[in-house]
């Protein structure tokens, strides 16, 4: 088992929630105001994440919102957590993430998933062959990869604005396939535990154990997605986590809405949360006061031995959910 001695890096997995009754534009302007106050907390980087036709997530133009924040910006990393490949063109992929390197040197990342991101229907409608796609994922990023490359310059396709430009690409997953593909080339890799959590541990085994130097990266380097809702006291942090545990009884359901205000917790809602498909996604949850949530992100720590976290705080209010961001930035540092 390792330990927390070593250094953790703790990041931002922004998916640009939309709660009741707030506008796109507002969400939009508090993922800048998340951004800025989370260089200001030293947290390494903020990633957006691909979703489609959800009515309470913004987060879809990925690389438009990439820009948007690196712009208001100054020191933080920003990226993709992810780009879903198979939805796009590698080339393409390589020409906005290559321009966003050249604009914001040394600042962005190019995390790259093979899901959807949506449901099936929708999926289909973003690229007919996406299937196809998925099959490729492997070799697409090789692709990627060689767009970048100062060696590309003499192939009869190019996507010049990339060659040469230092974006670093992470391999992002929630199955053992993800695990064994990082491994094999070498690329850092990020398992969406925030959500997916029943092979964490397998994935995070797999991935050290077949890990195969590359020119990118000399040893393993694993991140891991969590929630947390943090607060002042152990009342305040359940009640805003009673929005989340609204919204993954959404998904479960198909019963898509804004991100709802929190509310007090009742019995139902503890029956929703015992539910064995809602506790296994919130696996990952820490609820609480900074000592709370402190001895759970330890005991985690503890037992993965990640090198980075990825923290999603999904809160109906914009600036609680900024004290959570806060408080858990003391706890880590702390640590």
């Amino acid at each position: 088992m390792e330990t927390t001695k070593k250094k953790t890096a703790y990041s931002i997995l922004e998916l640009a929630i939309v709660s009741d009754g707030a506008t796109i534009e507002q969400t939009l302007e508090n993922s800048v105001d998340l951004a800025q106050k989370a260089e200001e907390m030293d947290y390494t980087r903020l990633w957006l994440a691909e979703h489609h036709n959800m009515i309470h997530v913004a987060s879809v133009a990925t690389s438009i919102l990439i820009g948007n924040i690196a712009g208001h910006t100054k020191t933080i990393r920003v990226g993709s957590g992810g780009i879903m490949l198979p939805n796009h063109s590698p080339l393409i992929v390589a020409e906005q993430f290559g321009t966003l390197g050249r604009l914001y040197p040394n600042r962005i990342d190019l995390g790259l998933g093979r899901a959807p991101g949506t449901d099936q229907v929708t999926a289909h409608a973003i690229r007919s062959d996406r299937m196809q796609a998925v099959n490729k994922f492997p070799t697409e990023i090789q692709q990627i990869q060689k767009y970048f490359s100062d060696d590309n310059e003499w192939e009869q396709v190019r996507a010049v604005v990339a060659e040469g430009v230092n974006v670093p690409v992470y391999i992002l997953g929630s199955s053992l396939d993800s695990a064994h593909l990082a491994a094999k080339m070498g690329l850092p890799y990020a398992f969406a535990s925030h959500f997916a959590t029943g092979l964490l541990h397998e994935a995070l085994d797999i991935y050290r154990r077949e890990f195969q130097p590359s020119q990118y990266l000399d040893k393993p380097y694993a991140m891991a997605g969590i929630n947390v809702i943090a607060a002042d006291t152990d009342e305040e942090a359940e009640r805003n986590f009673t929005s989340v545990v609204r919204m993954f009884l959404g998904i479960l359901t198909g019963k898509r809405e804004p991100l709802q205000p929190p509310m007090e917790m009742t019995d139902e809602l503890l029956m929703i949360q015992h539910n064995p498909a809602v506790r296994e996604m919130l696996k990952y949850s820490f609820v609480g006061r900074k000592e709370a949530v402190a001895k759970q992100l330890k005991k985690f720590l503890d037992e993965t031995g990640v090198d980075e976290l990825l923290v999603v705080s999904n809160m109906y209010d914009h600036q609680d959910r900024v004290h959570s961001y806060r408080i858990l930035s003391e706890i880590v540092n702390e640590l």
